[in-house]
């Protein structure tokens, strides 16, 4: 009972804050909840186990050297995750040489990598205009403070608190929003980062298995043997 009562003070204590804070800080509540929503979209879909499956590199190049690969096989591991898009894309151009399938890994890897980094530049955004809409709540808080003390004078010590809460709470939204913006930014980002490393390796991996390694059912073709030539008969 008493823990929810303390919830209960603590909620109405933050709407307070936020109504002292003015409509200055409505584009801040937005960024925040569009920030929010991003963060959890990128943490489910950049899982480690959803971008680079467990052992899909080892199988992939297992299914190439025996031959067992279809359409429908590379259609599949395609829609699977981004490493197997990438690795079917090479295995998509197996019978071609080796800077045509390198080629069609790096354009493929370009956009696995862009769907990747998919609303971090949102992200990013927000990190760096939090503060900058914090400020100018802050602004706005000093004009309202100055107008009011030109109105009334400065008898009233409550209508000088009421800006000065005004920017205060707008810099302290503005800061709250935007540090762990740019925090999970720089996340996700370096997070990404490693993935491709990952995925080259692996693409690469695969690479040398189409193209260096010889084809099991390929018969070894013999050099023929240059005609001996014969001397001219006696005429």
């Amino acid at each position: 009972m008493r823990a929810s009562c303390r919830v209960a003070r603590w909620g109405r204590k933050v709407l307070e804050i936020l109504l002292a804070g003015g409509w200055a800080l409505a584009p801040i509540l937005i960024c925040s909840a569009i920030a929010l929503a991003i963060v959890l979209e990128r943490c489910w879909t950049l899982r480690r186990k959803s971008v680079l499956p467990p052992g899909l590199g080892d199988e992939v190049r297992q299914w190439a050297r025996s031959g067992q690969l279809d359409p429908k096989h590379v259609e599949a591991l395609a829609n699977g995750s981004p490493l197997g898009e990438l690795l079917a894309a090479a295995l998509t151009v197996r019978r071609q040489s080796r800077e045509i399938i390198k080629e069609r890994i790096e354009d493929t890897g370009r956009h696995v990598v862009h769907r990747m980094e998919r609303y971090l530049n949102t992200l990013g955004t927000i990190a760096l205009i939090g503060p900058l809409l914090g400020l100018f709540g802050t602004v706005i808080g000093l004009i309202r403070m100055f107008m009011d003390v030109m109105a009334g004078g400065i008898g009233d010590p409550a209508k000088m608190a009421g800006g000065i809460g005004e920017a205060l709470i707008c810099t302290a939204a503005g800061l709250t929003v935007a540090i762990p913006a740019y925090v999970l930014h720089r996340y996700f980002r370096s997070r990404v980062t490693g993935y491709r490393i990952e995925m080259e390796k692996q693409a690469t991996a695969l690479l040398d298995d189409l193209t260096l390694t010889p084809s099991p059912a390929a018969a070894p073709v013999r050099p023929r043997r240059a005609p001996v030539p014969t001397a001219p008969s006696a005429g």
